[in-house]
């Protein structure tokens, strides 16, 4: 078997981009917000805790976090405990604290928060607690209590990936990682603008795995290094945790021109730079904000994450062109507030219709929409308005309509991989295995692209079924002696 297996390289940076605007539109980096976060506030804070008896705040965590616990314990100033607690069912909390969509989960279900008092800032002492846990030395590598000879394969070195890796190495198995990457993180490291999550907060964690024993290969391509049936042969089991990377395109006239990119294209450039890498896209400009008027189409957390990361780059404007109303937009609206008072203009319920210029976009044609009846989900559908077109001036224009999976049956060479008419892999909604013996799969390839915190819950459940997978065959050979 061709086999390219790299070095694990971490890179830190304090780089940041300067902030050229005008006072009144103050960036919301995580740090800024939570520099002064200290002792007292995280006491403050956790102390206001009801402690109801149901705790809707757990109820709407998908890992199911231990809250009103770990609160208390905080409150009572024992903080090691509270972070014990914390990471019991966390395997990133320190992650999750910073961007998980507080104000859609825990937070926005607080009892205090429903009784329009405020809600106790969950995210914020999560991130307080592991971040002290780091300082003070509390965190460790995983000791398993015996080594297990068998191994598992795990393809992709995201959030569902590095969960699995983390609760299998802690069992004692032989974890090996394979990432197309040159770092650990997937989005984590290239999706997410680091004014959200700080690169070497990821980087820290990939080599607390490391030193744990989990081995990654970066640089390793399934399908190219390897096919999927040769690291079957090379494993006890496999976990597909590889994501959903392929931008759904835009279509209309015009659309192919220059100046119209991927989100994750553009994100990524701008996350290598940070990092310290030289991106000839960004240099030269077609992945640079800087000074242009930028349009970014969508609505989600990602089409966010561009608006902001452009008024950070120094775009002359920014504007979000999405085809609902506010109500209806998927994004945080933690996130469209703050992006609203960084600069960035809301287009609401408009849909482009094409794009303007000869080689490189000039312009965005779209048209107004009005919300329709409600679908089944309750979700109410755009309709044009006939006789409502403008035009939004652009130089650069982002795609961020979301992500669908890339063809894996044929980039793994593996046809006999049975995948929904999505394309994501289905896969045993119990066990989490897939139809081919010994394979699972886990995270946004199986329920298509969705938030980190539910990539690290289908980790954990991956992980779950593989060790009770192995351990069954294990039994039966041993019987059957």
């Amino acid at each position: 078997m061709a086999q390219k297996q790299q070095m694990l390289q971490f890179v830190h940076t304090d780089q940041q981009m300067p902030d050229k605007r005008e006072p009144a539109l103050r960036r919301h980096d995580f740090n800024e917000i939570y520099a002064r976060f200290a002792d007292d506030q995280a006491v403050t804070q956790a102390s206001r805790c009801s402690q109801c008896g149901v705790p809707f705040c757990q109820v709407h965590c998908p890992v199911s976090n231990n809250i009103p616990d770990w609160l208390k314990l905080t409150a009572e100033g024992r903080l090691e405990e509270a972070y014990e607690v914390s990471q019991a069912t966390n395997n990133f909390p320190e992650i999750c604290g910073r961007i998980c969509p507080q104000d859609r989960l825990c937070e926005g279900n607080c009892t205090i928060e429903q009784s329009t008092h405020g809600t106790v800032t969950i995210g914020a002492v999560e991130k307080y607690i592991t971040d002290t846990a780091w300082e003070r030395g509390w965190v460790k590598p995983a000791t398993p209590v015996r080594e297990r000879p068998q191994s598992v394969g795990i393809i992709g070195a995201g959030p569902a990936g590095l969960a699995a890796a983390d609760q299998l190495r802690r069992k004692g198995y032989q974890v090996h990682v394979y990432d197309r990457y040159d770092r650990v993180g997937g989005l984590l490291i290239y999706g997410i603008p680091g004014f959200k999550l700080e690169k070497d907060v990821v980087e820290r964690r990939a080599k607390l795995l490391a030193d744990a024993g989990v081995v990654f290969h970066l640089g390793f391509e399934v399908g190219r290094h390897a096919t999927l049936g040769q690291l079957r042969v090379q494993h006890d089991a496999i976990l597909i945790a590889t994501g959903v990377y392929k931008a759904r395109e835009l279509e209309g006239p015009g659309s192919g021109v220059d100046g119209i990119v991927p989100a994750l294209d553009y994100l990524t450039a701008s996350n290598r730079t940070s990092l310290g890498d030289t991106v000839v896209d960004f240099e030269n400009g077609r992945l640079n904000a800087k000074g242009k008027n930028v349009v970014v189409i969508g609505g989600g957390d990602t089409a966010m994450d561009c608006v902001r990361t452009a008024i950070r780059q120094g775009a002359k404007s920014v504007k979000c062109l999405y085809r609902r109303n506010r109500a209806n937009m998927p994004g945080s609206q933690r996130e469209v507030a703050h992006a609203e008072e960084e600069g960035v203009e809301f287009v609401w319920q408009a849909a482009p219709d094409a794009f303007l210029g000869d080689r490189q976009v000039t312009g965005v044609r779209a048209h107004r929409m009005h919300m329709g009846v409600a679908d089944a989900s309750g979700r109410q559908t755009p309709q044009p308005i006939e006789g409502s077109a403008f035009t939004l001036e652009a130089d650069l224009v982002i795609k961020a309509l979301g992500f669908d999976p890339e063809p894996l049956p044929t980039l793994f060479g593996e046809p006999g991989l049975k995948v929904s008419r999505w394309g994501t892999v289905m896969a045993d909604p119990r066990t989490l295995m897939t139809n081919l013996e010994g394979v699972f799969a886990a995270g946004d390839i199986v329920r298509g692209a969705s938030l980190v915190v539910w990539g690290i819950r289908d980790g954990r459940d991956a992980a779950a079924g593989i060790h009770n997978y192995i351990t069954a065959r294990a039994a039966a050979a041993l019987a059957a002696e």
